[in-house]
Order: structure tokens, then sequence, then C-alpha cells
């Protein structure tokens, strides 16, 4: 807030059963002068105490229900909560894309400039997304959903097909269709999904299945920030290894800048998102959108209305040297919660010097490499970091001795590394860095796995 801070100005921070990135939140909040009010679903596992008991201590207010997932009414009555103890909420934040259309709702009880939650309801619609922008000429995918009358009839038709759900998380239950795949591969992902108390929430109320032309080509990620319609392209990474999986597409390895594709293929990448965004009249937000680039074209995989996910937040600011992604977006939603001063416009003109010129050039004299580490079934006997040269600048490990991890058709994040590098020398470096990082994680599973206090439930609220 730029000193400008009131002693009762904060940020609602809506919690997915306790987590959420909570500890970055409330860490940029503090480093601005502002008060953290947080709003969690209950935490799911026997640690829900715990887990209370850290919220309450590192924020300034906490309220907590009693369900696993927040709800529109929540949201609303812990407004009016805060308003009622004195408090100014000045914006709301959430990272947890399940709770993007109720982050969407508070900024709009709040007067704050923000995405309109039928906006974010449409965006998490990739059905209906991906036919509208194949309708508008922006993508030469098109999709169907995905039912047990049509399955067999997709499958035989001779054309490529990607699977996953209509509304989704995490990458659950997202794979190619081939010839081997049964209709109970869909019952058993829904299965899972209806069960996994963590994610279930995310899904919407009816889980339904999608089959959509496979998109060829390398994959990217944007990092975007939209300022009153001025689209600002932070950072591009390139996910340079990914796993594909019976039930899940696991991203690997990111590097940023792209590598394999130069100046001009970027800057025409940046100009079809402006078309995306043009046609989707998408004026405010942070966003994360995945594309394919095929040495010729550019097609979206998807468009997600928040900050990307592992390390895509901090590797922003190891590229800029300003801020986090996360952080970022918090500004922005501090300027649009401002209406008397040129806050906006201020922030517009900071983004733009640490985002890609028009040309496709990034601004930023450095480069990033991460790589995610993912657990398979099993019980863990060990697990621990090897000393490596160059040494990463982030270190994560999620996961603990002990833990035991279940069968799931989605990603479950084991520790996550992160390199800078002079950007001239990303190319060079980055076969070196694929090596070190493959070997920079050690993780041993007992040979009799054998299912403990520990669930994956419980180790992914960590994660959240």
């Amino acid at each position: 807030m730029d000193g400008a801070a009131m002693k009762n100005d904060g940020v609602l921070l809506l919690s997915h059963c306790g987590y959420s990135f909570i500890e970055d939140l409330v860490a940029a909040l503090n480093a601005r002068g502002l008060r953290s009010f947080v709003l969690s679903s209950s935490p799911l596992s026997v640690h829900r105490e715990r887990r209370l008991d850290q919220l309450s201590r590192m924020t300034t207010r906490l309220i907590a229900t009693e369900s696993p997932e927040l709800t529109s009414q929540d949201v609303s009555a812990a407004l009016d909560e805060l308003h009622e103890k004195g408090e100014r909420v000045l914006a709301c934040i959430s990272v947890w894309e399940g709770y993007r259309d109720l982050m969407g709702q508070a900024n709009a009880e709040l007067g704050v400039a923000d995405l309109a939650p039928i906006e974010v309801l449409a965006l998490r619609d990739k059905l209906g997304l991906r036919n509208r922008l194949a309708n508008a000429g922006l993508s030469r995918a098109r999709a169907v959903e995905l039912t047990r009358e049509n399955f067999d009839a997709l499958k035989s038709d001779g054309r490529h097909y990607f699977v996953k759900p209509v509304c989704g998380i995490a990458s659950y239950g997202a794979f190619s269709l081939r010839s081997e795949s049964e209709w109970s591969d869909i019952e058993r992902i829904s299965d899972e999904a209806r069960r996994d108390e963590t994610y279930r929430s995310a899904f919407g109320k009816n889980l339904s299945f999608m089959a959509e032309d496979y998109v060829p080509g390398r994959e990217f990620s944007f990092e975007l920030l939209a300022v009153d319609a001025r689209l600002h392209t932070v950072a591009i990474h390139e996910k340079c290894e990914m796993t594909e999986t019976a039930g899940t597409v696991l991203e690997d390895c990111c590097v940023s800048p792209p590598i394999s594709i130069n100046s001009d293929v970027c800057a025409a990448g940046m100009r079809w998102v402006s078309q995306l965004f043009d046609e989707l009249e998408l004026r405010w937000s942070c966003f994360h959108l995945e594309a394919r680039y095929d040495g010729s074209q550019w097609d979206l995989i998807e468009i997600n209305p928040r900050v990307g996910g592992c390390l895509i937040s901090p590797s922003v600011k190891a590229l800029t040297g300003v801020a986090s992604m996360l952080e970022m977006w918090l500004d922005l939603l501090m300027a649009a919660a401002d209406k008397v001063s040129p806050r906006v416009a201020e922030f517009d003109r900071k983004i733009e010097t640490v985002s890609y010129r028009g040309n496709g050039v990034p601004s930023s004299g450095f480069g990033t490499f991460f790589r995610a580490y993912f657990a398979r079934p099993g019980h863990i006997d060990f697990i621990g970091l090897r000393s490596v040269e160059p040494a990463p600048i982030v270190s994560q490990l999620f996961l603990k001795k002990g833990d035991d991890i279940e069968q799931a058709s989605r990603e479950v994040f084991l520790g996550q590394l992160l390199w800078r590098v002079p950007r001239q020398q990303c190319e060079s470096q980055l076969p070196d860095l694929m090596r070190i990082s493959a070997e920079a994680v050690e993780v041993r599973y007992a040979v009799d796995a054998r299912l403990a206090a520990t669930s994956t439930n419980d180790v992914l609220e960590s994660m959240l």
C-alpha cells in the first residue's frame, strides 16, 4: 500500500482445507503493512486442530467452517463478520481454483475490479470454452462430452482424442484416448474423484468428461496479468519434460524463457493470446494459460484464472527480480481496490517494465529451470536432498519418511527444485540441469508397502 494502509486494512484469503499458499500470502501482506483475514474450510485429517492453531497464530483473524469446502454463503457471512468487528477488507484472493468464483463474488461485493463469477465458471468449463474458441477461429480443436454411448465410436473413428474432466484440476483424469482404453477407466477415475475429499469439490456439481481433438506440439505456459484490458506477458515457460500416464499427465521440468522457439514465435503467441482475451472479453486478473506450438501455429490447452502451480510463482520472481506472480496478483488487486489515487495506471507501468516486449523478447537478463518430483504409490522409507552443483535457489520436499501414497489418477507432488541462471546460458546449461536435477532428490519405497496412519489426502493438504 506504499505506506498508505490504515491499521485495520487487510485482505480476505480463501483457504481450502487450511492451506492454499497461506504462508506465502500472509508474508506478502505483512510486507505491505496489511492484515490477513483467513476464511478456511475444515482441514480433513487428524491434524485439523494443529493446522487451525497454526493459522490462528500467523493470521490476524481466522474464520474456519466445519465443512471441507467453502460456499457462497460462507464468503458473504465472513465479510459481514469482519465488517462488524471493525476490519476493512480491501479485496479477496484465493489460489485454489475451486474457490476462484467465490473470490470473484467477494471482490464484486467489495467493489474491486476482478473476474465475475460467471466469467470464472465459463473459463473452467473446458468443453464450452474449446468450442467457443473453435467457432471464433482461434482453436483448431473441437470437443464433445464423453458418454458411455459415444465412447466406443470415438475410440474407433480414427481421430486422436484427449480425455479430461469438463471442469478439472491437477491434471486429474487427463489422458489420451487409446484403442485399449475402456469405459471402466472413466468409471474408475470418477469413483476416485468422488471419494477424494480434498479435490472433489473442484469438479463442480456434476463430474463429467470430454473428448477433444488432440492438440499437437511442444507445450508452454504464459503467465499473464490483465490490467483494465491491457494484457501483460510476465513470463513464458516451456515444459521441457512431460510424462503421460494412464490417468494423468505429469509436467516434470520447465525452463524460462523458452529455448525451442525464438522471439518471433513468442511474439506471435502473445498476439494470439491477446486475440483470445479480446474474444472472451477478459479485462482483469492473473492467468496461467497453457498452450502448444506445432511449428506453425499456436493452440490452447486451457486458461486457468489464477497463478500457475508448482514453482511458477517463485520462478517469476527469480526471472524479474521484482516480485513473484502471487505478489504481482496481490498488488493488482490492491491497485484495483484503490478508488481515489491512480494506482492502476502506476501498477500497469510497473508491470510493463518487467514483462515481455511486443517483439517477443523478455525484459529479464535471467532464466530459470525447475523440476517437480512426483510420488508413486507405496510406503516411503527414505526421502532426502542430494548435494548438487549448481545448487538450486529453492528446495521444497512435501513428503517424509513414513508417508503412504495411494494410487490416484492425478499428480501427487513429492517435491520441487528451482535454479536461476543468466538468460544467455539457459540453452547451454539445460542438459546439465536436467541431468543433475533428476538425481537431486533421493526417495526409497519400502518393499512391502503397508498403509499406515498417513493417507494421500493428509499428504496433499500440505501442498494445496
